[in-house]
């Protein structure tokens, strides 16, 4: 998990606890007075918050691009309480004391304070802040770190009562299961239904993971990789959509994708967060060629889904996003070469793409008005959708690629 988000939003709960008395007492980690003093000083008037990433800062005015992708205008009072802590710090108390000359751009903080009534600029008088290259250096430990001891799979069964769920995965020999034992001290969150940012999972229980579910965990294999025992556990129900654009708004951000499986079309948002790629003709035939060795015509993505955007893709098999959630699995195997050929392709935009091109997708749950918001977009997948006619779990994309300054998978929720 981005420890960034992760330890922003505790910082959050703890000014939440200063300013309304015992509410978060139970938070693992004590209120410091440093953090009351964060609070204090709104507490008269209503207080919000709005976490995100510095882009540019002008006298006493920073340009805060939020996680919601919004740009807001940040006016910093003269008073303002500043602290800078380093990822993974649970206690302000050893926070230093800084000023504003010390935030720089891409420095990812956290503000208190006042909103406009249009929201679009904000009076701060409170600020944690984590440097950039703090932030950078806690995400590639963490990746490396999944990258290593983490594993990614299609949920097959869940048991409760014992702790143990079972994922299939695709590697060079074909699929496989394995079992995910969890304990007390296991840590599991799930991805929020609408959100394209690995940082906002929440905790949830073992009961929430359902079959077809996208998991990665990472931890301990067994000496015959059969079992695994779990550190860690994120899980989510995702869109794995393959087929052919109909229709772009630029406008709107938005592509209607009809879907080669169920014949039916999806409305996908595209976000400031989605990551967009381009597959290379050449490329594109390599990895059909890979994926046919892989045997990519087994399982259908998504175990009770219909069609290639049923719920709940198939797992993930390359290294995190930038800033993004979990590594892959091991090299070899037609998946793995995949996710980490695609992560590795250069960013394109909503422009890149035409109508009547041919896209994978995979998106999240969507909410009730039935658009769902794009994790990730790949364009020039016209072989790889031919060497896989039917579907399957090789040839679904993984939601961990993407990063989203929680990125890392330790720094920011």
């Amino acid at each position: 998990m981005s420890l960034l988000k992760h330890h922003l939003a505790r910082w959050i709960r703890v000014a939440a606890a200063c300013a309304g008395g015992s509410a978060f007492l139970a938070v693992s980690f004590a209120a410091s007075a440093a953090s009351c003093e964060i609070v204090q000083a709104a507490s008269q008037t209503s207080v919000a918050k709005q976490v995100g990433v510095v882009k540019s800062i002008n006298g006493n005015t920073l340009t805060l691009t939020a996680d919601s992708g919004t740009e807001i205008k940040i006016q910093v009072a003269s008073n303002a309480k500043m602290v800078r802590v380093a990822p993974g710090q649970t206690d302000l108390k050893s926070a230093a004391s800084i000023q504003l000359s010390d935030v720089h751009a891409g420095d990812r903080i956290l503000v208190r304070g006042q909103p406009s009534s249009d929201g679009k600029t904000f009076v701060a008088v409170g600020i944690i802040a984590m440097s950039r290259s703090d932030v950078e250096a806690r995400h590639a430990s963490d990746r490396e770190d999944w990258q290593k001891r983490g594993i990614g799979g299609l949920v097959s069964s869940v048991e409760p009562a014992t702790g143990t769920v079972t994922i299939s995965v695709i590697g060079a020999g074909g699929k496989k299961t394995i079992a995910i034992h969890t304990t007390n001290a296991t840590i599991l969150r799930r991805y929020a239904p609408d959100s394209v940012s690995f940082d906002e999972a929440k905790p949830e229980p073992i009961d929430q993971i359902k079959p077809g579910d996208q998991l990665r965990t990472r931890g301990t294999r067994s000496a015959d990789g059969s079992e695994f025992a779990a550190e860690e556990i994120v899980s989510g129900s995702f869109r794995n959509i393959a087929g052919t654009i109909s229709s772009i708004d630029a406008n709107a951000n938005s592509m209607i994708v009809m879907d080669l499986i169920s014949k039916k079309p999806f409305a996908v948002k595209i976000t400031s967060q989605s990551q967009l790629r381009s597959l290379p003709p050449e490329i594109a035939q390599r990895i059909a060629l890979r994926l046919k060795g892989a045997g990519a015509t087994g399982d259908h993505a998504g175990s009770g889904a219909s069609g290639a955007s049923g719920q709940a893709g198939a797992p993930s098999g390359g290294s995190p996003r930038p800033e993004g959630g979990p590594g892959g699995n091991r090299p070899g195997g037609g998946q793995a070469d995949f996710q980490q050929i695609v992560n590795r392709m250069p960013a394109a935009t909503l422009a890149d793409f035409k109508k009547d091109e041919a896209v994978m997708i995979v998106a999240t749950e969507g909410t009730t008005t039935g658009q769902a918001t794009a994790i990730t977009v790949i364009g020039g997948v016209e072989p790889i959708l031919a060497a896989t006619p039917t579907g399957g779990q090789a040839m679904t994309l993984s939601p961990w690629s993407l990063g989203g300054a929680p990125a890392g998978a330790g720094d920011t929720p």
